[in-house]
Protein backbone atom coordinates (compact mmCIF):
# COMPACT_ATOMS: atom_id res chain seq x y z
CA UNK A 1 0.00 0.00 0.00
CA UNK A 2 1.34 3.43 -0.98
CA UNK A 3 1.75 5.81 1.96
CA UNK A 4 0.66 9.44 1.77
CA UNK A 5 3.21 12.24 1.41
CA UNK A 6 2.60 13.20 5.05
CA UNK A 7 3.36 9.65 6.23
CA UNK A 8 6.47 9.43 4.05
CA UNK A 9 7.67 12.76 5.47
CA UNK A 10 7.45 11.53 9.08
CA UNK A 11 11.23 11.11 9.74
CA UNK A 12 11.92 14.60 8.30
CA UNK A 13 8.71 16.41 9.29
CA UNK A 14 10.49 18.94 11.53
CA UNK A 15 13.20 19.58 8.95
CA UNK A 16 10.65 20.11 6.16
CA UNK A 17 8.70 22.56 8.30
CA UNK A 18 11.87 24.53 9.04
CA UNK A 19 12.87 24.31 5.39
CA UNK A 20 9.68 26.08 4.24
CA UNK A 21 10.54 29.13 6.35
CA UNK A 22 14.22 29.12 5.34
CA UNK A 23 13.39 28.74 1.66
CA UNK A 24 11.10 31.77 1.80
CA UNK A 25 13.96 33.78 3.35
CA UNK A 26 16.32 32.65 0.58
CA UNK A 27 13.84 33.98 -2.03
CA UNK A 28 13.26 37.37 -0.39
CA UNK A 29 13.96 40.56 -2.34
CA UNK A 30 13.86 44.29 -1.58
CA UNK A 31 12.23 44.93 -4.94
CA UNK A 32 8.48 44.97 -4.28
CA UNK A 33 7.44 43.47 -7.64
CA UNK A 34 9.98 40.66 -7.31
CA UNK A 35 8.94 39.92 -3.72
CA UNK A 36 5.30 39.81 -4.81
CA UNK A 37 6.15 37.25 -7.52
CA UNK A 38 8.28 35.20 -5.08
CA UNK A 39 5.30 35.06 -2.69
CA UNK A 40 3.10 33.87 -5.56
CA UNK A 41 5.57 31.10 -6.43
CA UNK A 42 5.98 29.94 -2.82
CA UNK A 43 2.22 29.81 -2.19
CA UNK A 44 1.78 27.55 -5.21
CA UNK A 45 4.52 25.07 -4.40
CA UNK A 46 3.88 21.44 -5.31
CA UNK A 47 4.41 18.35 -3.18
CA UNK A 48 8.08 19.29 -2.63
CA UNK A 49 9.27 15.85 -3.70
CA UNK A 50 12.73 17.16 -4.59
CA UNK A 51 13.56 18.59 -1.15
CA UNK A 52 12.21 15.35 0.32
CA UNK A 53 14.72 13.39 -1.76
CA UNK A 54 17.47 15.71 -0.47
CA UNK A 55 16.54 15.37 3.22
CA UNK A 56 15.81 11.63 3.17
CA UNK A 57 19.05 10.92 1.27
CA UNK A 58 20.95 13.00 3.83
CA UNK A 59 19.28 11.04 6.64
CA UNK A 60 20.26 7.74 5.04
CA UNK A 61 23.92 8.82 4.85
CA UNK A 62 24.36 10.80 8.09
CA UNK A 63 22.96 13.60 10.25
CA UNK A 64 20.86 16.29 8.54
CA UNK A 65 22.59 19.68 8.84
CA UNK A 66 22.29 23.33 7.77
CA UNK A 67 24.16 22.30 4.65
CA UNK A 68 21.26 19.93 3.85
CA UNK A 69 18.82 22.86 4.08
CA UNK A 70 21.00 24.86 1.70
CA UNK A 71 21.18 21.90 -0.69
CA UNK A 72 17.39 21.60 -0.70
CA UNK A 73 17.02 25.34 -1.26
CA UNK A 74 19.55 25.36 -4.11
CA UNK A 75 17.70 22.52 -5.83
CA UNK A 76 14.37 24.31 -5.48
CA UNK A 77 15.74 27.70 -6.60
CA UNK A 78 17.46 26.34 -9.69
CA UNK A 79 14.59 23.98 -10.52
CA UNK A 80 11.99 26.76 -10.12
CA UNK A 81 14.10 28.97 -12.39
CA UNK A 82 14.03 26.32 -15.11
CA UNK A 83 10.24 25.93 -14.75
CA UNK A 84 9.67 29.69 -15.08
CA UNK A 85 11.87 29.77 -18.18
CA UNK A 86 10.17 26.62 -19.56
CA UNK A 87 6.77 28.30 -19.37
CA UNK A 88 8.13 31.18 -21.45
CA UNK A 89 9.69 28.82 -24.01
CA UNK A 90 6.49 26.72 -24.23
CA UNK A 91 4.23 29.79 -24.17
CA UNK A 92 2.36 28.05 -21.35
CA UNK A 93 -0.21 29.97 -19.31
CA UNK A 94 -0.60 27.40 -16.52
CA UNK A 95 1.65 25.67 -14.01
CA UNK A 96 0.17 23.10 -11.58
CA UNK A 97 -3.33 24.37 -12.36
CA UNK A 98 -2.49 28.03 -11.61
CA UNK A 99 -1.54 30.87 -13.91
CA UNK A 100 2.18 30.78 -14.80
CA UNK A 101 4.45 33.75 -14.02
CA UNK A 102 4.60 34.74 -17.70
CA UNK A 103 0.79 34.63 -17.98
CA UNK A 104 0.39 37.11 -15.12
CA UNK A 105 3.46 39.31 -15.56
CA UNK A 106 4.46 38.74 -19.22
CA UNK A 107 7.54 37.09 -20.71
CA UNK A 108 10.14 39.78 -20.04
CA UNK A 109 9.44 39.78 -16.30
CA UNK A 110 9.27 35.95 -16.21
CA UNK A 111 12.72 35.65 -17.83
CA UNK A 112 14.16 38.14 -15.32
CA UNK A 113 12.52 36.25 -12.43
CA UNK A 114 14.10 33.02 -13.66
CA UNK A 115 17.48 34.77 -13.82
CA UNK A 116 16.97 36.07 -10.26
CA UNK A 117 16.19 32.57 -8.97
CA UNK A 118 19.30 31.18 -10.70
CA UNK A 119 21.47 33.89 -9.15
CA UNK A 120 20.00 33.27 -5.68
CA UNK A 121 20.85 29.58 -5.97
CA UNK A 122 24.39 30.34 -7.11
CA UNK A 123 24.98 32.94 -4.40
CA UNK A 124 23.59 30.67 -1.69
CA UNK A 125 26.26 28.10 -2.54
CA UNK A 126 29.10 30.58 -3.00
CA UNK A 127 28.33 32.51 0.22
CA UNK A 128 28.61 29.26 2.22
CA UNK A 129 31.37 27.73 0.08
CA UNK A 130 29.19 24.77 -0.92
CA UNK A 131 31.22 24.19 -4.06
CA UNK A 132 30.76 20.39 -4.27
CA UNK A 133 27.02 20.83 -4.00
CA UNK A 134 27.05 23.64 -6.56
CA UNK A 135 28.83 21.37 -9.04
CA UNK A 136 26.30 18.56 -8.49
CA UNK A 137 23.29 20.82 -9.01
CA UNK A 138 24.72 22.99 -11.81
CA UNK A 139 25.61 19.84 -13.76
CA UNK A 140 21.97 18.76 -13.48
CA UNK A 141 20.71 22.13 -14.75
CA UNK A 142 23.11 21.92 -17.71
CA UNK A 143 21.92 18.39 -18.52
CA UNK A 144 18.29 19.42 -18.17
CA UNK A 145 18.81 22.15 -20.80
CA UNK A 146 20.68 19.77 -23.10
CA UNK A 147 17.92 17.16 -22.75
CA UNK A 148 15.21 19.66 -23.68
CA UNK A 149 17.17 20.80 -26.75
CA UNK A 150 17.86 17.20 -27.80
CA UNK A 151 14.14 16.44 -27.54
CA UNK A 152 13.25 19.51 -29.63
CA UNK A 153 15.85 18.56 -32.26
CA UNK A 154 14.57 14.98 -32.50
CA UNK A 155 10.90 16.00 -32.47
CA UNK A 156 11.44 17.82 -35.76
CA UNK A 157 12.55 14.61 -37.45
CA UNK A 158 10.50 12.11 -35.38
CA UNK A 159 13.46 9.72 -35.44
CA UNK A 160 13.87 8.92 -31.75
CA UNK A 161 14.84 5.34 -30.93
CA UNK A 162 14.86 3.83 -27.43
CA UNK A 163 18.53 4.66 -26.85
CA UNK A 164 18.01 8.35 -27.66
CA UNK A 165 14.79 8.41 -25.62
CA UNK A 166 16.62 7.11 -22.52
CA UNK A 167 19.31 9.74 -22.96
CA UNK A 168 16.68 12.50 -23.24
CA UNK A 169 14.85 11.49 -20.06
CA UNK A 170 18.12 10.85 -18.20
CA UNK A 171 19.09 14.46 -18.89
CA UNK A 172 15.62 16.05 -18.71
CA UNK A 173 14.24 14.43 -15.57
CA UNK A 174 16.55 11.86 -13.98
CA UNK A 175 19.52 14.25 -13.68
CA UNK A 176 17.61 16.51 -11.26
CA UNK A 177 16.41 13.72 -8.95
CA UNK A 178 19.93 12.23 -9.08
CA UNK A 179 21.34 15.61 -8.01
CA UNK A 180 18.84 15.77 -5.10
CA UNK A 181 20.08 12.44 -3.73
CA UNK A 182 23.76 13.25 -4.36
CA UNK A 183 23.37 16.71 -2.77
CA UNK A 184 21.73 15.15 0.29
CA UNK A 185 24.62 12.70 0.70
CA UNK A 186 27.23 15.42 0.09
CA UNK A 187 25.59 17.74 2.65
CA UNK A 188 26.35 15.30 5.50
CA UNK A 189 29.97 14.78 4.49
CA UNK A 190 29.58 11.38 2.79
CA UNK A 191 32.61 10.08 0.89
CA UNK A 192 32.55 10.37 -2.92
CA UNK A 193 31.75 6.68 -3.40
CA UNK A 194 28.56 7.09 -1.33
CA UNK A 195 27.64 10.35 -3.10
CA UNK A 196 28.03 8.55 -6.45
CA UNK A 197 25.89 5.64 -5.26
CA UNK A 198 23.10 8.00 -4.17
CA UNK A 199 23.40 9.79 -7.51
CA UNK A 200 22.96 6.46 -9.35
CA UNK A 201 19.98 5.61 -7.14
CA UNK A 202 18.32 8.97 -7.88
CA UNK A 203 18.96 8.64 -11.59
CA UNK A 204 17.14 5.29 -11.74
CA UNK A 205 14.23 6.74 -9.75
CA UNK A 206 14.13 9.70 -12.15
CA UNK A 207 14.00 7.40 -15.17
CA UNK A 208 11.04 5.55 -13.64
CA UNK A 209 9.39 8.87 -12.71
CA UNK A 210 9.51 10.13 -16.31
CA UNK A 211 8.23 6.87 -17.79
CA UNK A 212 5.29 7.11 -15.36
CA UNK A 213 4.64 10.62 -16.70
CA UNK A 214 4.71 9.25 -20.25
CA UNK A 215 2.12 6.62 -19.30
CA UNK A 216 -0.21 9.36 -17.99
CA UNK A 217 -0.59 10.58 -21.57
CA UNK A 218 -2.53 7.39 -22.35
CA UNK A 219 -4.58 7.21 -19.12
CA UNK A 220 -8.30 7.62 -18.67
CA UNK A 221 -8.21 9.94 -15.66
CA UNK A 222 -7.72 13.69 -15.40
CA UNK A 223 -4.11 13.87 -14.25
CA UNK A 224 -3.15 17.51 -14.59
CA UNK A 225 -2.33 17.48 -18.31
CA UNK A 226 -4.76 16.89 -21.18
CA UNK A 227 -4.90 13.37 -22.59
CA UNK A 228 -2.56 12.96 -25.56
CA UNK A 229 -0.66 16.21 -24.93
CA UNK A 230 2.69 14.52 -25.69
CA UNK A 231 1.34 13.35 -29.04
CA UNK A 232 0.02 16.84 -29.83
CA UNK A 233 3.47 18.24 -29.01
CA UNK A 234 5.11 15.56 -31.21
CA UNK A 235 7.03 14.09 -28.25
CA UNK A 236 8.19 10.54 -28.94
CA UNK A 237 7.77 8.72 -25.63
CA UNK A 238 8.55 5.09 -24.77
CA UNK A 239 5.05 3.57 -25.32
CA UNK A 240 4.88 5.18 -28.79
CA UNK A 241 8.48 4.28 -29.72
CA UNK A 242 7.86 0.63 -28.81
CA UNK A 243 4.57 0.53 -30.74
CA UNK A 244 6.15 2.04 -33.87
CA UNK A 245 9.13 -0.32 -33.69
CA UNK A 246 6.79 -3.32 -33.70
CA UNK A 247 4.33 -2.09 -36.34
CA UNK A 248 4.24 -3.11 -40.03
CA UNK A 249 5.96 -0.55 -42.26
CA UNK A 250 2.75 0.90 -43.75
CA UNK A 251 1.10 1.27 -40.33
CA UNK A 252 4.24 2.91 -38.94
CA UNK A 253 4.27 5.40 -41.83
CA UNK A 254 0.56 6.17 -41.30
CA UNK A 255 1.00 6.87 -37.56
CA UNK A 256 4.09 9.04 -38.11
CA UNK A 257 2.17 11.01 -40.74
CA UNK A 258 -0.64 11.63 -38.22
CA UNK A 259 1.84 12.85 -35.59
CA UNK A 260 3.64 15.06 -38.08
CA UNK A 261 0.62 16.60 -39.83
CA UNK A 262 -2.61 15.92 -37.90
CA UNK A 263 -1.71 15.89 -34.20
CA UNK A 264 -3.91 18.98 -33.71
CA UNK A 265 -7.03 16.90 -34.44
CA UNK A 266 -8.51 15.20 -31.31
CA UNK A 267 -9.88 12.23 -33.29
CA UNK A 268 -6.44 11.60 -34.82
CA UNK A 269 -4.75 11.80 -31.41
CA UNK A 270 -7.28 9.20 -30.18
CA UNK A 271 -6.28 7.02 -33.13
CA UNK A 272 -2.61 7.14 -32.08
CA UNK A 273 -3.52 6.37 -28.45
CA UNK A 274 -5.56 3.34 -29.54
CA UNK A 275 -2.67 2.17 -31.77
CA UNK A 276 -0.20 2.35 -28.88
CA UNK A 277 -2.51 0.50 -26.49
CA UNK A 278 -3.22 -2.28 -29.01
CA UNK A 279 0.51 -2.65 -29.79
CA UNK A 280 1.49 -3.39 -26.17
CA UNK A 281 3.35 -0.10 -25.78
CA UNK A 282 1.88 0.64 -22.35
CA UNK A 283 2.69 -2.81 -20.99
CA UNK A 284 6.27 -2.57 -22.25
CA UNK A 285 6.81 0.90 -20.72
CA UNK A 286 5.36 -0.33 -17.41
CA UNK A 287 7.84 -3.22 -17.39
CA UNK A 288 10.80 -0.91 -18.09
CA UNK A 289 9.64 1.46 -15.34
CA UNK A 290 9.41 -1.41 -12.84
CA UNK A 291 12.90 -2.57 -13.81
CA UNK A 292 14.36 0.86 -13.02
CA UNK A 293 12.57 0.85 -9.66
CA UNK A 294 13.94 -2.60 -8.83
CA UNK A 295 17.48 -1.45 -9.68
CA UNK A 296 17.05 1.73 -7.61
CA UNK A 297 15.82 -0.18 -4.55
CA UNK A 298 18.69 -2.68 -4.87
CA UNK A 299 21.15 0.24 -4.59
CA UNK A 300 19.24 1.72 -1.65
CA UNK A 301 19.24 -1.62 0.17
CA UNK A 302 23.04 -1.46 0.34
CA UNK A 303 22.58 1.20 3.04
CA UNK A 304 21.77 0.37 6.67
CA UNK A 305 18.10 0.05 7.59
CA UNK A 306 16.67 3.24 9.13
CA UNK A 307 13.43 5.26 9.19
CA UNK A 308 14.95 7.54 6.53
CA UNK A 309 15.77 4.62 4.24
CA UNK A 310 12.30 3.13 4.66
CA UNK A 311 10.70 6.50 3.87
CA UNK A 312 12.92 6.85 0.81
CA UNK A 313 11.71 3.41 -0.35
CA UNK A 314 8.11 4.56 0.12
CA UNK A 315 8.87 7.78 -1.77
CA UNK A 316 10.15 5.71 -4.70
CA UNK A 317 6.91 3.70 -4.68
CA UNK A 318 4.91 6.90 -4.45
CA UNK A 319 6.56 8.34 -7.57
CA UNK A 320 5.46 5.38 -9.71
CA UNK A 321 2.05 4.75 -8.12
CA UNK A 322 0.92 8.40 -8.04
CA UNK A 323 -2.22 9.33 -9.95
CA UNK A 324 -0.82 12.67 -11.19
Amino acid sequence: MTLSIKEIQAPIADEMKAFEHKFRQFMKSDVMLLDQIMNYIVRRKGKQLRPMFVFLSAGVCGDISESTHRGGAMIELLHTATLVHDDVVDDSNYRRGFFSVNALWKNKIAVLVGDYLLSRGLLLSVDHQEFKMLKIISTAVRELSEGELLQIEKARRLDINEEVYYEIIRQKTASLIASCCAAGASSVGAVQEVVDKMHAFGEKVGMAFQIKDDLFDYGEDEIGKPLGIDIKEKKMTLPLIYALNHAPWLEKRRIINIIRNESHKPNKVSEVIAFVKESGGLRYAQEVMERYVKEALALLNEFADSPHRRSLEHLVQYTIERSK
